[in-house]
């Protein structure tokens, strides 16, 4: 299952504060349908009756089938830029399932 990070769960947090007052709004990873192996990341009001819903310290991140499967064992951390801009990574997720350092979807 995928992780947040600190970093990341302050960073949705924020987005999701100054987006909505909705105690539901999250942040959305979706497969694209036009371009194979692509994800895109956007801020929702909830998740979709699919959705697979993460949830820590009140930061929601709701993915898609083909996004929870691709980021199994994947960690997503976040930053902000000096201009403010936040930007989303994501890293294999430190432990006995990412011990070889392989995944079976490569680089996400």
């Amino acid at each position: 299952m995928l992780t947040l990070t600190d970093n990341a769960v302050q960073v949705i947090r924020d987005l999701t504060a100054q987006a909505t007052t909705s105690p539901e709004t999250g942040i959305r990873i979706a497969s694209q349908a036009d371009q194979e192996g692509s994800l895109v990341l956007s801020i929702s009001d909830g998740p979709a009756a699919t959705d697979q819903v993460i949830e820590r310290e009140g930061a929601r991140v709701f993915l898609d089938p083909v996004a929870a499967e691709v980021l199994d064992h994947k960690s997503l951390d976040a930053a902000v830029d000096a201009q403010g801009s936040p930007s989303f990574r994501l890293e294999e997720q430190a432990g006995p399932s990412a011990a070889d350092g392989q995944s079976p979807y490569g680089g996400v």
